[in-house]
């Protein structure tokens, strides 16, 4: 665990709380008919509602409420089946009705939490405050010569406000919890959690206390941080300017305040507003939302299994490290992958070479080629069929590589592609022997090194052999012949 230490060597514990909000699937936006597709030029996805036009009224989507509904579920959290819309009054420009609506005193949902992991502290259960239903705001863009642009396109834009309890301690176990969130988000597909269109991004609340002491110092709110990176890195700097300040006897006022990720400091940005500063109050346009106990029920019912319940099993019934199960269903695509390449083969040994092959060798061409987990090239069966080539000797881990280089281009049968490139594993006793008692006529000082003691050129001669062979000579068997003639002094 990380200690904080002031210069005084005091030392501090930072108390960290998280406000996440996450952008609903839906094809309208919360209150209106717009589309929420990404990307349209600016100001085309937007009506007299969202623009905030005079005489206009909102009307809910069922959609919305249905999939804030899955969430809530899927955390553990209370759904109550009655909950109110309030207004939360500021002044924007990119805020065109003056407020934004949003929920208050009674929210959709209390409680629940979500689960982390990380290598400090290891599993640990973040509590969850509530969650509720409002809708977005525009987007302001500031130009180099002193003109500011407004884009209404998201504004009215449908979100879950995901709030934590003040329960993480450190910058990693925010980004853990955040990824942990994330993955609940996508695999019941109620948000696409994609950071670079801003529909998951996180305000951080931080402050600093004395270590074993109680009451929570004074905090400061970190505005829409859209990358788990930058979530840690801003954390990072302001628990030790905290830290800094307390420390040397100074005090903290509470304020919000932004990263700048080029910079990598934080500033200030305004003095933070309590509740009474947005003067809340019931929206009367919109009625409460009166739930049906039973529409609960059911929706209840399509929440999947998830990334933790999957990583458990994962671990139980197949055998696999927790490292590998957690890496294989942080996305609900690559879990499907997996599980089913896995239903093809049957024995602990194949589940763990699936895991490996699949986090080493899938997950780095998808990061090459900046490509999602839903457009991995590759069959399950593919795959599976390659690594029973290997298993049976038919070829080498390293010739594997180049057929799996061949099976992302092309659809076809492992098989074929070795048949074809001639790549198939030499076995043969009498053909490898050949080999290495040509290599140790060629090298006769290094053959008398090593038979004098120096055995680390074992790995001079298996190379040799191996290219001279073009890595098609089967390592098991030129190991075993290597011993026999190079320990053979006759």
């Amino acid at each position: 665990m990380t200690i904080w230490t002031g210069a005084s060597g005091t030392e501090y514990e930072p108390v960290i709380g998280l406000e996440v909000h996450a952008q609903l699937r839906t094809a309208s936006k919360l209150f209106c008919a717009c589309p929420t597709v990404f990307g349209a030029e600016p100001n085309h996805h937007c009506c007299p509602v969202c623009t905030g036009m005079p005489g206009t009224l909102p009307v809910i989507n069922r959609r919305a409420v249905e999939l804030a509904i899955r969430l809530c579920t899927a955390v553990g959290g209370t759904v109550h089946s009655g909950s109110v819309f309030s207004r939360k009054n500021y002044f924007y420009p990119d805020l065109p009705n003056g407020y934004q609506i949003s929920q208050f005193d009674k929210p959709l949902c209390t409680g629940g939490g979500v689960w982390i992991d990380t290598e400090e502290t290891g599993r640990k259960f973040i509590r969850l405050t509530r969650i509720h239903m409002e809708n977005d705001a525009g987007k302001s863009s500031h130009s180099g010569d002193g003109h500011s642009l407004v884009d209404l396109n998201r504004s009215g834009m449908p979100l879950c406000e995901i709030v934590s309890e003040a329960d993480m301690r450190s910058p990693q176990e925010a980004m853990a919890y955040m990824k942990a969130l994330r993955s609940i988000l996508r695999y019941t597909e109620v948000s696409d959690g994609n950071m670079e269109e801003g529909s998951f991004r996180c305000d951080a609340n931080i402050s600093v206390r004395v270590m074993g002491t109680e009451p929570f110092g004074t905090k400061s709110e970190l505005k829409n941080i859209n990358s788990f990176r930058f979530v840690g890195q801003a954390l990072e700097y302001e628990i030790r300017r905290h830290i800094d300040v307390v420390d040397s006897g100074g005090s903290l006022e509470q304020d919000t305040r932004l990263w700048d990720s080029k910079k990598h400091v934080t500033m200030f940005m305004r003095g933070k507003e309590d509740a009474h500063d947005y003067r809340y109050f019931p929206e009367p346009d919109l009625l409460p939302l009166d739930l049906d106990p039973s529409w609960v029920a059911e929706i209840a019912e399509t929440v999947p299994e998830l990334a933790d319940e999957r990583s458990q099993r994962f671990q139980a019934d197949l055998g696999l490290p927790s490292y590998d199960a957690g890496v294989l269903t942080a996305e609900r695509e690559l879990a499907d992958y997996f599980e089913e390449a896995a239903g093809m083969v049957s024995t602990p040994d194949e589940w763990k070479a699936l895991s490996n092959w699949i986090m080493g060798d899938v997950l780095r061409r998808l990061k090459e080629e900046n490509l999602d987990t839903t457009a991995i090239p590759i069959r399950p069966q593919r795959l599976v069929q390659l690594l029973a080539l290997i298993t049976d000797g038919v070829i080498s881990g390293k010739i594997a590589k180049k057929v799996f280089d061949e099976l992302w281009e092309h659809d076809v049968d492992p098989a074929t592609i070795v048949e074809d490139r001639g790549w198939k594993q030499v076995s043969d006793t009498a053909a490898i022997d050949t080999i290495i008692q040509s290599i140790l006529a060629d090298n006769p000082n290094e053959v008398e090194e090593y038979r004098a003691g120096k055995t680390k050129l074992r790995g001079f001669f298996v190379g040799q052999v191996m290219r001279a062979m073009r890595g098609q000579g089967n390592p098991q068997v030129v190991n075993q012949r290597l011993s026999a003639l190079l320990d053979n002094t006759n």
